[in-house]
């Protein structure tokens, strides 16, 4: 069957082939009346625009690419499948790659993006700071995911990350719990997001007067189930445990409520527990894990509009944009009583 082409969607709507492209490419300029007549033909035709041809005429490949520390992670797992369905409506696709939050690797695939024929990048360093991804002349257009504060022409898209901590152990302080430990700080990584979390836990306990205690921080080298379980041993293994945890991803949480279920205590009657990121597997677990869930449709969506605005005008100023995240309360840490 051939294709319907700007040709037939003139003749239909009795205008010419340019004012159809007008249509398609910039709408704002063909006035109220035409516009709608041409997408009432556009639909009973089902005409479909030829975007890789239009992208070639803007000297566009019609690829992005998104750079995350780890795509064996949930979280990003998750934001990334979201991020190829959104960019598949925008006529783009995604080239995916991994850094594991290594600085090297991060300035290496953000220098070399250029010349894997990308029109953008969407990029969540753990390493690099917003600054140095400015510097890199020869990098296409870059919005960064994640909480590295926006320089220059560098836009931002993330949560409020310590807004959301905070909120997570007021939380817990509301169900009458008053050792909290905090598990996820990566002090051998510049990774702004668990200083983010670890500034929000800190502020929740001074707002209710209570000291932080050192040895109820603890730091891990990955956030992933394992090192969720060495973290809950180690604090169970305490001369006074910890009566909650607040970690900084679910599968941190995940590993803890694991160690918890071997060493024979309850979870939340002994001790709570409350993560963070909202993966799927966390309302599967037993208990089922209460947690800070990011708006990640929001985040992806915001993020792809940015990059487009920014590959449009790259002379933008950049811009810190924060989407909504709420608190999920379920098994792993309830609702205050009472």
């Amino acid at each position: 069957m051939r294709r319907t082409n700007l040709k037939d969607v003139a003749a239909r709507a009795g205008v010419s082939i340019r004012t159809v492209s007008n249509v398609v490419n910039t709408p704002e300029i063909v006035a109220e009346p035409t516009r709608q007549r041409v997408l009432e033909a556009i639909e009973e035709l089902g005409y479909r625009p030829n975007v890789a041809a239009r992208q070639l005429r803007q000297g566009r490949g019609g690829a992005i690419g998104l750079v995350v520390p780890e795509i064996d992670s949930p979280y990003f797992a998750e934001l990334a499948a979201l991020v190829v369905r959104e960019a598949e409506a925008l006529g783009w696709t995604v080239l995916i790659e991994q850094t594991d939050g290594d600085a090297a690797r991060e300035r290496q695939l953000l220098d070399g993006a250029r010349g894997q024929g990308v029109d953008g990048v969407i990029f969540s360093p753990w390493a690099m700071t917003a600054e140095e991804v400015s510097r890199s002349a020869m990098a296409p257009p870059v919005v960064m995911l994640g909480e590295q504060p926006g320089m220059g022409s560098v836009d931002r898209v993330a949560i409020d990350n310590r807004g959301a901590a905070r909120e997570a152990v007021e939380h817990l302080l509301a169900t009458g719990r008053t050792r909290i430990a905090a598990v996820g700080l990566q002090p051998h990584l510049s990774n702004e997001t668990a200083e983010q979390r670890l500034g929000g836990y800190r502020a929740a306990l001074e707002a209710a007067g209570l000291a932080t205690d050192p040895e109820l921080e603890v730091p891990v080298e990955r956030l992933h189930h394992p090192e969720g379980m060495t973290a809950m041993a180690r604090l169970l293994d305490l001369a006074t445990p910890p009566d909650a945890v607040f970690c900084f991803t679910d599968q941190l949480a995940l590993g803890a409520i694991r160690t918890c279920a071997d060493r024979g205590v309850r979870v939340p009657e002994e001790v709570a527990i409350v993560g963070f990121d909202d993966i799927e597997p966390a309302r599967y677990a037993v208990p089922a894990l209460t947690t800070v869930a990011p708006d990640k449709h929001r985040l992806v969506e915001l993020t792809l509009a940015t990059l487009q605005a920014r590959m449009a005008e790259p002379s933008l100023a950049g811009r810190d944009l924060v989407v909504p995240h709420r608190l999920v309360v379920r098994e792993s840490a309830p609702a205050p009583t009472g």
